[in-house]
């Protein structure tokens, strides 16, 4: 007797993502999240929603899809965005920016601050994954100010779309692996639990507040603005049109001469606009 099998499913059992399913998942991720799934990553696609799927009883894709669609809470929704999203980075990642943080972006704002008798300066850490990079500015502002933090009032604000990464970086806690490449002088920012798991310090982690939040929303719930923005490796996911609309919205929530350092892999430009170029991934408000 010949045996059948699904279209819909290999001889292993491997559910097949068809190109229609593609394209309504990848749809909707880039409506919902601005994330640009392109053909090249059906099977990042596949790879990371294929679990999902078999665990939750379905022998399509398709299936799954009109779930997460029809599912009034938004629990699918965010569970699907927690697995599509790539969530990587590590401690002083491109670390140029730390050094011109504390050598030239710092001494400004501060200077100004000084001379309008206010200590208060808010700095956005966008896109924070796993808490690595908000920790990291964190650390630079605490070895910058140095006995002197006392006297201000310093707000990292850390965001990012994904639940499970929010999770992690509230946590502070990570692997020996991740926390060896940590300059010397910083690694008493770091307690060590085990052999091999150390706990970001508490007055390190007091500096910054995790929230999550979709950056496709037209307003933002801030109630002030920044005198500096991290949003580094976030736009190389979105087209053109979404890194334009993202890029203005940022500028709606910066200070004058405030500063906005993105990641190597991307770019501004140089025409004139609401920023001008100061050198390369840094640029300044006009």
């Amino acid at each position: 007797m010949m045996t059948t099998i699904s279209k819909d499913f290999s001889a292993d059992g491997v559910i097949q993502l068809t190109e229609k399913e593609f394209r309504l998942i990848s749809d909707l991720v880039r409506t919902r999240f601005g994330i640009n799934l392109t053909d090249k990553k059906k099977a990042l696609v596949r790879g990371r929603l294929h679990s999902q799927v078999k665990s939750m009883g379905f022998s399509t894709f398709e299936e799954y899809y009109k779930t997460v669609i029809e599912d009034t809470t938004g629990g699918n929704l965010l569970s699907l965005i927690d697995r599509i999203s790539t969530n990587h980075s590590f401690f002083f990642r491109e670390a140029d920016h730390f050094s011109f943080l504390i050598t030239a972006a710092l001494p400004e704002i501060i200077q100004k601050l000084e001379a309008q008798k206010s200590n208060d300066l808010r700095i956005w850490c966008a896109g924070c994954a796993g808490g690595e990079e908000a920790y990291t500015i964190a650390m630079a502002l605490t070895e910058f100010f140095g006995s002197d933090l006392y006297r201000w009032d310093v707000g990292i604000l850390a965001t990012d779309i994904s639940v499970t990464a929010l999770e992690q970086a509230r946590e502070g806690i990570y692997p020996e692996g991740r926390v060896e490449a940590v300059p010397v002088r910083y690694k008493q920012y770091f307690k060590k639990l085990s052999e091999d798991r150390y706990a970001v310090a508490d007055r390190i982690k007091k500096i910054v507040l995790f929230k999550r939040l979709n950056l496709m929303r037209e307003i933002y719930p801030f109630k002030g603005r920044f005198h500096i923005i991290f949003c580094r490796n976030v736009m190389i996911y979105f087209d053109q049109e979404t890194k334009n609309n993202l890029v203005a919205k940022l500028r709606r929530y910066m200070h004058e001469d405030g500063y906005l350092l993105i990641g190597h892999s991307e770019s501004l430009g140089r025409k004139p606009g609401m920023f001008r170029y100061i050198k390369p991934t840094v640029y300044k408000t006009c």
